[in-house]
């Protein structure tokens, strides 16, 4: 269970869904049975992390329904502290339904997320954290399409951790339909961008965001923007780095841990930012960050859910040797 003597070290934000899964394949309309679990990428970040043992805090909004209680109670079950989730009455918590996917495919979701209390995360939302006890903020491109108020909240979180010191990752998780436009969805992340050190996009996203196509030239960009380090995900392939390693720029590519049966694909890139984050806060190179980004995400699409699949740090460990 958390901790809530002491303040967390790592921070995630953002938008916790209830989710109902299809027990078997076909068109939702057709299902008649589903499993409930949680889905949200940043709480899937902060899951995983606090399964490595990391001090995790996840900040949001629920609503005062079954299933905001249902998300608070999940994730205080896996050790997050939860000071900084907010229980607002005049909004519902957001909803989701999800296919049963075959042969690895990408299965299709239903969002009932609009006007909900993550929806109306703002400023005021951040007043009592400590970011003096921070090590690590992690941010997603989520939480800033849910409202103009979010996407305060998010710039503000993210300089401010910035400002103390705190290390900040940030992966774009493009999601169009909640944004006005494309290129209000760019415009606003890659300006987000610029207040992270560690930036994670896929390939296609870094190729919509920068216009770019190689992931050498994607990465490049947010170099120059003050990243101090660009992977790039690359699906089955791997994941490639491009950063300062030592005072000098690095690339490389570290292929893809190989799956034989894929179940659910989703929550493959937020397993892969668990890896990826959890290696280098433990002072580990870019190489072994990737190996283990690889890893995590390779075992997070072996499982139904978004974050079943994400390992303690002793099933980690067992994998790494």
């Amino acid at each position: 269970m958390a901790n809530n003597t002491t303040p967390p070290t790592i921070l995630t934000f953002g938008e916790a869904m209830g989710m109902l899964v299809a027990d078997t394949p076909g068109p939702l309309a057709t299902i008649e049975h589903f499993h409930r679990r949680l889905a949200g990428a940043d709480n899937n970040v902060a899951i995983g992390l606090s399964r490595l043992g990391f001090q995790v805090g996840w900040l949001s909004r629920v609503g005062n329904d079954s299933v905001g209680e249902f998300i608070r109670q999940t994730l205080k079950a896996e050790g997050i502290d939860d000071r900084y989730i907010y229980t607002d009455s005049q909004h519902p918590t957001g909803m989701m339904f999800k296919e049963r996917a075959e042969g690895g495919a990408d299965p299709k979701v239903e969002y009932f997320r609009r006007g909900s209390a993550a929806s109306h995360l703002s400023l005021d939302d951040a007043a009592d954290i400590d970011f003096k006890s921070l090590s690590h903020l992690h941010a997603t491109g989520i939480t800033p399409a849910l409202s103009e108020s979010a996407l305060q909240l998010t710039r503000h979180l993210m300089q401010q951790a910035r400002a103390n010191g705190v290390s900040v990752s940030f992966d774009p998780n493009l999601r169009p339909s909640l944004w006005p436009s494309e290129g209000i969805m760019r415009d606003t992340l890659n300006e987000l961008a610029s207040h992270a050190d560690w930036i994670l996009p896929g390939l296609s996203e870094g190729h919509l965001l920068t216009g770019c196509e190689s992931p050498e030239a994607i990465a490049d960009v947010y170099l120059e923007q003050g990243a101090k380090a660009v992977v790039i995900k690359l699906g089955p392939e791997g994941s490639f780095y491009r950063g300062t390693v030592g005072g000098s720029l690095e690339s490389f590519l570290i292929p893809g841990q190989p799956v034989a049966n894929v179940v659910d694909t989703v929550g493959a890139g937020d397993g892969f930012a668990v890896g990826v984050i959890s290696a280098l806060l433990d002072g580990l190179t870019p190489q072994q960050a990737l190996k283990r980004g690889n890893l995590v995400g390779a075992q997070a699409v072996q499982a139904v859910g978004d974050m079943e699949g994400l390992p303690t740090r002793e099933m980690l460990q067992a994998f790494e040797r």
